[in-house]
């Protein structure tokens, strides 16, 4: 009886340490500018519900395939948030996950599926009236993986004065070079998501209009400094990475209009082994940059 009673109290300990916070998986939205429900996943802190207070949010984007549960089923975040509370690394924050639907977080070019405009006009007003926020844009960081790691790097740059941090890992950040020379099949099933390709004078036109506004180099080369420097930016990839030169053009072009960021090549390739690694830096990054200011 006194064993039965020890693993009895051993197992309330467990569930009182997991009951502490919460993951509520595929809530939605109805989204009046896309006509559809917009699927999302929510991380809230020890004491949520009992308390009053507000917390600081991040976005957390899923990649290419991906949805709304990726980073709680495959990027063990329950793990790596309770790793870094423990240890006192960051602070109690909210997290929240849409579902991308494979939109590559930008507008479709004819109109019909504007993504980007649901996610700042509708999602994040949505969200930020659900949940106890603290909305100053200190406050307010956006991460993700792969399509996900360009979506944020792109909202982050593009909507500064909402964002004041953003961590990306294996961004999909291609050259105009590499779009120009990618394979039919990818490219149609990729970018053509938001623009496909014209036939022009000279044949197959990739680089529309919709294409070099998704470009993040082209938002870094046209977009004034002072206004990029506003947001404190973390991004990573793997050497082995097929989306390595990409990244790595993001450096440079960063580092010529002078634009504090922080880059790192680790060894890894693309895939989840090498994304839980980076939660890990990418929420001790936005958690730094929240109160340290």
């Amino acid at each position: 009886m006194k064993k039965i009673a020890l693993a009895f109290i051993a197992f309330l300990t467990i569930f009182n340490c997991y009951a502490q916070s919460k993951i509520v998986e595929s809530l939605s939205m109805k989204s009046n500018v896309l006509d559809t429900s917009i699927k999302y996943s929510v991380y809230l802190p020890d004491g949520y519900d009992e308390s009053k207070e507000k917390y600081p949010i991040i976005y957390l984007l899923n990649g290419f395939t991906g949805d709304e549960t990726d980073w709680i089923r495959k990027g063990l975040l329950s793990d790596i948030l309770r790793e870094l509370l423990n240890a006192n690394k960051i602070e109690a924050m909210i997290i929240v996950m849409p579902d991308g639907d494979d939109r590559l977080y930008i507008n479709k070019d004819d109109g019909t599926y504007p993504y980007e405009d649901m996610f700042i006009e509708e999602f994040m007003p949505f969200i930020e009236k659900e949940y106890r926020i603290k909305n100053e844009k200190q406050f307010r960081g956006i991460s993700g993986l792969s399509m996900g790691g360009a979506g944020s790097l792109r909202l982050a740059l593009k909507y500064h004065d909402l964002f004041g941090s953003c961590a990306s890992f294996s961004s999909s950040i291609k050259t105009n070079e590499e779009i120009v020379n990618d394979n039919a099949e990818h490219f149609d099933n990729y970018f053509g998501r938001i623009s496909p390709a014209v036939i022009g004078k000279n044949g197959n036109v990739r680089l529309t209009d919709a294409i070099i506004e998704f470009n993040i180099l082209e938002l870094v080369d046209t977009k004034e400094a002072a206004l990029l420097k506003t947001v404190d930016i973390y991004f990573d990839c793997g050497d082995d990475d097929f989306l390595a030169i990409g990244n790595s053009t993001m450096h440079i072009a960063l580092t010529k209009k002078e634009i504090p960021h922080q880059y790192r090549v680790r060894d890894g390739g693309h895939t989840w082994n090498f994304w839980i690694d980076s939660l890990k830096i990418g929420l001790e990054f936005i958690n730094e940059s929240m109160y340290n200011k």
